[in-house]
């Protein structure tokens, strides 16, 4: 495994705030804070044994404000771009004489404000969004309408998600609520079903025994409008079998610390979060499944995913990036002291050979990996819907791990009291300066050596 920050002008010194590998290639498209989308085709450092490198295709010029959202289809043939003003462009991949091109194909407009992000269904014929304005919508991408609106957060929807087995979506908002949607379909007269998603979970807060066992008292599971990110990125595992959120936030008493933390939701249960996977001192801002599957390495009793395979996926702080996998406790991998500001998105390439990051300092990360060094590749084609254990909620801390973890009461319970909001999010841009995560040198995690930047 190798990895550092590419040092090239990746969007003219102004921030980076999304990025996406094409699902079929190497290709890397990244949306800055300059109005534009590059492409960019991603370089093997094996051969030269140093980090990889990005080399710059094309880019894609039409949006008059920062772009924060974009998400390739899953066929491939069409681009997601999500921006500052309710902007929303669908790109379809063209051929030419020389080659292919991306041209807009689709502008979807009724967001009033800012989109913030975006997924697309498994089949790629529709696309939620979530923006500024406090309302998810879900589109039909071949009609370039709005399908529905999903206005049920009090404040601005910063991350949305779309279940693979295209049952649920889910969206978390800087009103403290993540949302889960069940499709109930509506038959229309020629007998076809329309999509139709009702909200079914309202997750806001954890209900816990007091000190004294008289009083309950109930803490929020998800930080407020203050966390200094415009993000809170959720995902949805390529099997369908969990749902992990961000921004999560937890303290196990009126007195103690509150701990970081991302929150496991079993697709059995989305009413209350089964694990936690705790972070360091800085809060969870982007979650991101690896797309392959990976043939389980060794038996692991204490392993809470009873799973036949294993999934690998990356959690970003606003300064370091966790790298787990569902046969294991601990990370695997922690990448820290990258970037000088904060962190704003998370990519994997379609054969996992790659994982990229980005960052409001202006630069990307890029890591490679060996040849199966996650693992050996299996297929998705018949996934079999697993869940999380629920031998016990909680995920215990190892004697070697360095990051605090923290129990999520049994008696967690989806509270539909809506959070009460302030009417402004404090600022766009994070502090730049960024504390250093703690960090073990034991040999069950590897850290990457991040290349310095020079100020």
């Amino acid at each position: 495994m190798k990895g550092g920050t590419v040092q090239i002008n990746w969007h003219d010194t102004k921030p980076v705030l999304t990025l996406d590998f094409h699902p079929i290639s190497c290709l890397l498209a990244t949306g800055g804070a300059d109005f534009d989308i590059k492409l960019w085709l991603i370089n093997s450092g094996k051969v030269q044994k140093k980090i990889p490198s990005a080399s710059y295709q094309s880019s894609l010029s039409y949006h008059g404000s920062a772009v924060n959202a974009l998400r390739f289809s899953p066929s491939g043939e069409q681009l997601a771009s999500g921006a500052d003003g309710g902007e929303l462009i669908i790109w379809k991949l063209h051929a030419t004489e020389t080659g292919q091109s991306w041209k807009v194909f689709k502008s979807l407009l009724f967001h009033r404000k800012d989109v913030l992000d975006l997924q697309w269904s498994t089949d790629g014929a529709f696309l939620i969004s979530g923006s500024v304005d406090n309302s998810c919508i879900i589109w039909d991408v071949n009609k370039g309408s709005v399908h529905q609106i999903l206005d049920g957060h009090f404040h601005y929807v910063q991350g949305v998600a779309w279940d693979p087995l295209s049952k649920y979506v889910a969206s978390l908002s800087s009103d403290r609520t993540c949302r889960i949607y069940v499709n109930k379909p509506q038959t229309k007269t020629k007998g076809v079903e329309k999509l139709n998603y009702i909200c079914q979970h309202t997750i806001v807060k954890a209900e816990q025994q007091s000190t004294d066992d008289a009083k309950s008292v109930k803490n929020h599971l998800f930080h407020d409008e203050t966390l200094p990110s415009f993000f809170r990125r959720l995902a949805w595992s390529p099997d369908g079998s969990f749902l992990l959120v961000p921004a999560g936030s937890y303290k196990m008493s009126a007195s103690t610390e509150t701990v970081n933390t991302s929150y496991v939701f079993s697709r059995k249960d989305l009413s209350r979060p089964s694990l936690q996977l705790p972070s360091a001192s800085k809060p969870v801002v982007a979650v991101r499944f690896c797309p392959l599957a990976f043939n389980l390495r060794a038996s692991n009793p204490a392993g809470f995913f009873k799973l036949p395979y294993r999934i690998v996926f990356a959690v970003a702080t606003l300064n370091s990036l966790y790298i787990y996998d569902t046969e294991s406790i601990p990370p695997i991998a922690i990448l820290a002291g990258l970037h000088y500001a904060v962190i704003t998105d998370i990519a994997w390439s379609y054969d996992a050979g790659y994982l990229a990051l980005s960052s409001q300092d202006g630069y990307c990360t890029l890591v490679e990996f060996e040849k199966d060094e996650l693992g050996l590749p299996i297929s998705f084609s018949e996934p079999k819907i697993m869940n999380v254990e629920n031998k016990s909620p909680i995920v215990h801390k190892p004697d070697d791990m360095v990051i605090e973890a923290a129990r999520v009461d049994d008696s967690i319970t989806a509270d539909n009291t809506k959070a009460e909001c302030t009417e402004r999010l404090e600022g766009k841009q994070a502090s730049p300066s960024l504390m250093n995560a703690p960090i073990s040198n034991k040999p069950a995690k590897r850290r990457i050596t991040p290349m310095a930047i020079d100020p």
